[in-house]
């Protein structure tokens, strides 16, 4: 593992569900956007059964947590977010999906590129990687590596583009980690954004939030960390 500093111009980030991103990388996309990164955010699915209970609707909780979003994303100072209405549950690595990343890659053209890493499956015997985590993944990085550097892949979404980094998050191999103790306050404003997801147990999710930023950064030092998988696709 080691730090990494970067100052890109253009980032995006593309997760599955509305709260993603803010767990899974929300202190660095706030602390690039305070350096004056254009931070965009893709959100594949809708949110609409993101609930254990029965009760709820799925087109109303599809309402709430866009609105969930559009709070969270204005937290981090998201410049634009870019939400592609999947149902959840309903993702797979097509060729749709394949195409729409790589049209969005290409009309943004990030510098960097946040993601979830698609090979992470089974967490410490508790916890199965949701399905569509991992779908949202594997079409990722085929668009990113290599269809949005290559013309000849879906020419009509526009002029090529070569991102130069992939940086993905809930991964078993981190191997760069970066510091974000100036937006830790801010991750978790975010992530409690998500009310629909958090409860009302603030001080809790505000605990596990923390709590896991000071582990990533642990072995270097860091007091707030956010760890990542990283691909150096172009210098």
């Amino acid at each position: 593992m080691r730090s990494l500093t970067l100052h890109p111009r253009i980032a995006m980030a593309v997760y599955a569900h509305p709260d993603d991103a803010d767990v899974a990388a929300g202190g660095v996309m706030a602390q690039w956007a305070a350096e004056g990164c254009d931070v965009h955010l893709v959100v594949v699915c809708d949110g609409s059964k993101g609930a254990h209970g029965s009760q709820t609707k799925p087109e109303r909780l599809r309402d709430v947590r866009r609105a969930e979003l559009e709070l969270a994303a204005d937290l981090l100072g998201v410049r634009e977010v870019h939400g592609l209405e999947v149902p959840d549950g309903d993702v797979t690595n097509s060729d749709q999906l394949r195409s729409t990343l790589v049209g969005l890659i290409r009309r943004v053209r990030p510098d960097v590129v946040l993601g979830p890493d698609p090979t992470a499956t089974f967490f410490g015997g508790v916890y199965v990687n949701h399905r569509d985590h991992r779908e949202t993944g594997w079409a990722l990085l085929d668009a990113a590596a290599p269809a949005s550097a290559m013309a000849l892949y879906y020419p009509e979404q526009g002029e090529a583009h070569q991102v130069s980094w992939l940086l993905l998050s809930g991964t078993h191999e981190p191997d760069v980690a970066i510091d974000v103790a100036s937006t830790i306050d801010v991750k978790v404003k975010a992530v409690l954004a998500h009310h629909s997801q958090t409860g009302d147990d603030a001080e809790g999710v505000s605990d596990v939030v923390r709590g896991r930023a000071s582990q990533a950064g642990r072995s270097l030092g860091l007091s707030f960390a956010e760890a990542f998988r990283s691909v150096e696709l172009a210098g």
